[in-house]
């Protein structure tokens, strides 16, 4: 496909021993996301020259582009990767930096999983909070030791360099880059095709070693899709278990292994979420959006947007208006 200049241009930078899955999520998530039928990000797959690069699973793939669309990029991605010097080494091979040289200043710079080894060789991380996968997390510190890292959360953004954990978190971070650019809806219908959950928060645990809870024995999993549906309703705890018929001590413990989070704070995110797609989607007044949303106040919204989002509900509305045309 030629190049749209017109189109936000994502370039995924595959390097040797690429972990072939997450390669394919930045093509499938940015290729998926569209606004009035329209394509919004133009995606292509290059290596650090123009050889077939080695899949870490045991294949070879021939990519269409070499390392010089680098050069045109207003995000570039790079996937997990087995790489040497960067995963083991602590180094960063002169290709591979030649590669790098050619992205533009002004580029967002994302990695998946081990991708992160890569931009903490290169000094992108020095001094940045960033994210890897959990089970990587011990080697990645000795050999960045100047690097924040949190391998607690599922992705990490801060602000022109973002990083995930591993594997499908890297879908969690591609939509939360969609939902960045265009807002929940365009977001949520790229989910909804890729059959994926349509929003995970970045703060989110990486769930290391939680044990699988059965669905069918207890579950909150039920409670919460009608909490989804009763946001403006003034829930808490008492009422959440009341519903799941449980407990509240019983309720809280199961809800926090199965979600990472405890019930008041899984509330707010998910309030602070469906604010956010009002804000969005529709002319409600900014006290409406707070009552719909469950927030109670105009200020109670002011107060939750800012701390997840940093900015005021008038200036979120006014950045996704800019961005449609309608101001």
């Amino acid at each position: 496909m030629c190049k749209n200049p017109a189109m936000h241009q994502v370039v995924v930078l595959a390097i040797d021993e690429v972990i072939g899955y997450d390669m394919q999520i930045p093509p499938q998530i940015f290729n998926t996301a569209r606004l009035s039928g329209e394509r919004l990000y133009n995606v292509r797959l290059c290596g650090i020259d123009d050889k077939p690069v080695r899949v870490a699973t045991g294949y070879t793939a021939v990519l269409d582009h070499g390392p010089d669309v680098l050069a045109e990029a207003d995000t570039v991605i790079i996937p997990g990767t087995k790489a040497r010097g960067p995963r083991y080494e602590g180094t960063l091979p002169g290709a591979i930096a030649d590669a790098l040289a050619l992205i533009p200043g002004s580029a967002r710079i994302m990695s998946i999983c081990t991708g992160a080894f890569v931009l903490g060789a290169a000094g992108l991380l020095d001094e940045r909070p960033a994210t890897t996968h959990w089970a990587h997390s011990r080697q990645f510190r000795e050999l960045y030791p100047r690097v924040k890292l949190d391998e607690d959360v599922l992705f990490v953004d801060d602000g022109d360099v973002l990083t995930s954990a591993g594997l499908a978190a890297g879908v969690d971070l591609c939509l939360h880059v969609v939902r960045k650019d265009h807002g929940a809806e365009v977001a949520n219908a790229a989910a909804r095709y890729c059959v994926v959950p349509p929003w995970r928060e970045g703060g989110q645990s990486q769930f290391i070693e939680r044990p699988f809870v059965e669905t069918w024995a207890g579950s909150t999993a039920p409670t919460r899709a009608w909490a989804l549906q009763h946001l403006a309703e003034p829930l808490d705890v008492a009422a959440l278990a009341c519903h799941a018929s449980m407990s509240t001590r019983t309720f809280a413990r199961r809800f926090r292994e199965e979600t990472g989070l405890p019930p008041h704070a899984w509330l707010t995110k998910q309030r602070v979420a469906h604010a956010r797609r009002l804000l969005e989607s529709t002319e409600l007044s900014v006290e409406q959006v707070a009552v719909q949303s469950g927030l109670g106040s105009a200020a109670s919204l002011r107060q939750h947007l800012g701390a997840a989002i940093g900015v005021t509900p008038l200036a979120y509305r006014r950045t996704f208006a800019a961005q449609r045309g309608k101001v």
